[in-house]
Formats: C-alpha cells, sequence, structure tokens
C-alpha cells in the first residue's frame, strides 16, 4: 500500500512540474554558435536564432571590415577561421585610422563605415557605425561649417520626405552629419541602426549616425569649425 501510495504521489508531482525542459547546453546551429560569438564580439548580430539574415549578415559585414577582410557579409573559411580565433577583435572598439591628421577632429573610414570624435590630445571620445556614400564625397580633409550660404548647424533639417535630426555641415553644400533619415509621415527611421558600420546601404553622399552618435558629433562641434578627414 505504502509503494503505491509513493507512486501516485510521483504521478500528481509530474502533472505539477511539467515535461523537463530541454538542456540549456545543446548543441548549436553553426549560424547560432556564429551569431553567439559575434554578440560577444560587440559586432550586434542580434538574436541567436539561427537566422541569418541581414541583421546577422550585417555584423558578418562589420567583423569583416574589422580586420581587413573582404566586406562579403557571409561566413566564408577566412572569416569563420578569424571570427574563432583567440586573437578576434571587437567590432566596436577600433583604433583611429593611421594618417588621418593630428589633434581634434572627426576622422571617417569610407574602408570601415566608421567615425571617431577624437581629442586634442589624441583619445578617442566617441565613435560608431556609420552609412555614406563613397561615389559622392571625395576622400579628403573637410571642416565644419557654413557651406554655399547655408547653416552648418540644424537641429532639425529637412530633405524631402524625411527629417535630418542633428544635422551638422562639414562639406560644400550639402554634406553633413546626420541622425539615420526620419519619415515626416511616421517619424520612423528609414532603416535600421544595425545597418550602421556596413556597406548594405548608402545615402546620397551624407553621412548617417545612430541617434546617439548624432547627438555626440552635435556637442563635439559646437564650439566651432572642427577638422573633418576622410580616409
Amino acid at each position: 500500500m505504502k509503494q503505491l501510495f509513493a507512486v501516485l504521489a510521483l504521478v500528481v508531482l509530474a502533472g505539477f512540474v511539467g515535461p523537463t525542459p530541454a538542456s540549456s547546453g545543446a548543441a548549436l546551429t553553426a549560424t547560432e554558435r556564429a551569431q553567439r560569438q559575434l554578440n560577444s564580439l560587440g559586432c550586434n548580430a542580434g538574436p541567436v536564432d539561427g537566422n541569418a539574415g541581414s541583421w546577422t549578415k550585417s555584423a558578418v559585414v562589420r567583423f569583416q571590415s574589422r580586420h581587413g577582410l573582404a566586406q562579403t557579409g557571409t561566413l566564408n573559411p577566412a572569416t569563420r577561421t578569424r571570427l574563432y580565433a583567440d586573437n578576434a577583435r571587437r567590432c566596436d572598439v577600433r583604433p583611429v585610422p593611421a594618417r588621418s591628421g593630428t589633434g581634434r577632429r572627426i576622422v571617417i573610414s569610407q574602408a570601415q563605415n566608421w567615425v571617431w570624435l577624437v581629442g586634442p590630445a589624441g583619445r578617442t571620445i566617441a565613435q560608431g557605425g556609420m552609412i555614406d556614400n563613397a561615389g559622392e564625397l571625395a576622400r579628403g580633409s573637410y571642416g565644419t561649417g557654413s557651406y554655399c550660404g547655408r547653416a552648418a548647424r540644424v537641429r532639425l533639417n529637412r530633405s524631402g520626405s524625411v527629417w535630418l535630426d542633428n544635422f551638422v555641415r562639414f562639406a560644400p553644400c550639402g554634406f553633413g552629419f546626420h541622425q539615420i533619415p526620419r519619415s515626416m509621415s511616421s517619424g520612423a527611421q528609414i532603416h535600421a541602426d544595425w545597418l550602421l558600420g556596413t556597406n548594405m546601404a548608402a545615402s546620397h553622399g551624407c553621412i548617417r549616425l545612430s541617434r546617439a552618435m548624432s547627438f555626440k558629433v552635435w556637442d563635439f562641434t559646437a564650439a566651432g569649425r572642427t577638422p573633418v578627414r576622410v580616409v
């Protein structure tokens, strides 16, 4: 009888507890493993869900640009080997490119799709991914300010049907830094932040930034003309 009660108790308990969850240590797919590694390196691959979509592709591009690899967005053998190497570098922390000037300045790398705000002593104050258009903006030296009779700084600029928040002009006539354009009708950005730092989109020539980075550029250039170097 005691054995019968013991069996019944176990059955009732099982009904409350439910099925045993899958082990958290279950083997990851190759894509999930890559997503996890990319996220650990600050490359922003999005959810670890095994979906090798555009978000994950953007992270691969950021990783490839960080390591000087061809920016294909695919986990080819060279990229995969580098990704799992002990000395793989973070995507979100990058050194200022060589031969990009000295002193307080803004540096734009078209090859890396990246922007640095550099202090007077050479220390990086802020950095982040960007979207540009190398076919429209030539490499060289520029400076923030008014061009072609247009304002140097416009908190809420507009172009066609979009808002360009925190617009800071740095080249004639309409080239500037600004937040990713926002639709005037909906207020939503025209593309996701995770495209920044890739060659998967192109601007009309301006430098598109995250909202946070656009505020940093706005503040960094508030005192007056700031040198801008495009490399």
